[in-house]
């Protein structure tokens, strides 16, 4: 004879058949650790769920993405300086740890579009410092050499010449974007690179995130100089297309591991498919973007082409791990 349940028997009843069924594709000891309710099977979800059997961080997370707070710091002080006239000690100064501010970093001289963009960049910049301290530990800021002077040296060198009067990249607006053609970028090939490194899933998440955003801020710069492409430096007599080409190679030199980098003109051979000759957007052969090392990065931001060198934009070396081991240094 059939006997109808009571009414709380008969909900009991159906989430427990739930539960089984779920129990086909997750296992049970993660069903907790997957959603904390029974309002999680019936409600929207927001999150990935975690992968089984691994951590969130494993030590050679923290030491990569250590590695890449040298070059966030980096563009922190640049943009910020560069659009307000001051720098990560008045904005965010808990982010520095006591490292020294950077030296000849100073306000440029930009119009209300590009100074608004950069502003923008620059409080992007301390998220990321935030973000990347608070999940793997901080590092101090380490000391850089952000003056006109070094920023002249490296165009120098990537023109094969002394330029005169030397290259400011305050003076003007135009000057200051093809700066920030300089580092930003070594930033997105660094994360690159370091992805198939990562091993724990909240790195891999803060990764892909960082690099989404830095991506972003190449893209802006390379269509910024692209639309200015033919349009002369003054106070010199290259156009804006040479000037990236030249960068460019000088970077692909110091790095000494092939083509990492193209301008935002180039030969047919080197554009999308081998069918363009823009390139406002920078990647390989299967228009994939490029990835760089530790050791690259180091190299080409020296100025040196020897991670084991420091200069250019890190007269000291840059701080972490990596970057300290290379200079025979344990820490």
């Amino acid at each position: 004879m059939h006997f109808p349940l009571p009414p709380h028997h008969i909900s009991h009843v159906i989430i427990a058949c739930l539960l089984l069924g779920l129990g086909n594709f997750v296992k049970a000891k993660d069903v907790a650790n997957q959603t904390n309710t029974l309002n999680d099977f019936f409600g929207p979800t927001c999150q990935s769920p975690y992968p089984y059997e691994t951590l969130p961080l494993y030590p050679e997370d923290i030491e990569l993405l250590q590695f890449a707070l040298n070059i966030e710091h980096n563009e922190a002080d640049f943009f910020l300086w560069g659009a307000l006239g001051y720098g990560l000690d008045v904005v965010a100064p808990e982010l520095v740890q006591g490292g020294p501010p950077p030296i000849g970093v100073k306000k440029a001289n930009l119009d209300p579009l590009v100074e608004s963009i950069i502003k923008e960049f620059g409080y992007e910049e301390v998220g990321h410092l935030r973000a990347i301290k608070s999940t793997v530990g901080s590092l101090p800021r380490p000391f850089m050499n952000l003056s006109a002077e070094n920023f002249a040296t490296f165009v120098d060198q990537a023109f094969g010449y002394k330029l005169e009067p030397i290259f400011d990249p305050y003076r003007d607006s135009l000057s200051f974007v093809l700066a920030s053609y300089f580092v930003p970028y070594m930033g997105l090939t660094g994360y690159v690179g370091a992805n198939p490194l990562l091993k724990g899933y909240v790195a891999k998440r803060l990764t892909a995130s960082l690099l989404g955003v830095e991506a972003g801020q190449d893209a802006v710069i390379r269509m910024y100089l692209y639309e200015h492409a033919s349009e002369i430096v003054h106070p010199y007599t290259f156009t804006v297309a040479e000037f990236t080409d030249k960068i460019s190679k000088l970077r692909n030199e110091l790095g000494k591991c092939g083509i990492k980098d193209e301008g935002i003109i180039v030969p047919t051979f080197l554009g999308a498919e081998g069918k363009t000759t823009t390139n406002v957007l920078s990647s390989n052969k299967d228009e994939l973007a490029y990835s760089r090392t530790p050791a690259e990065i180091l190299r080409v931001l020296y100025d040196t082409g020897n991670e084991h060198v420091p200069g250019g934009f890190y007269p000291l070396g840059a701080n972490g791990k990596i970057a300290r081991e290379y200079l025979g240094q344990h820490v």
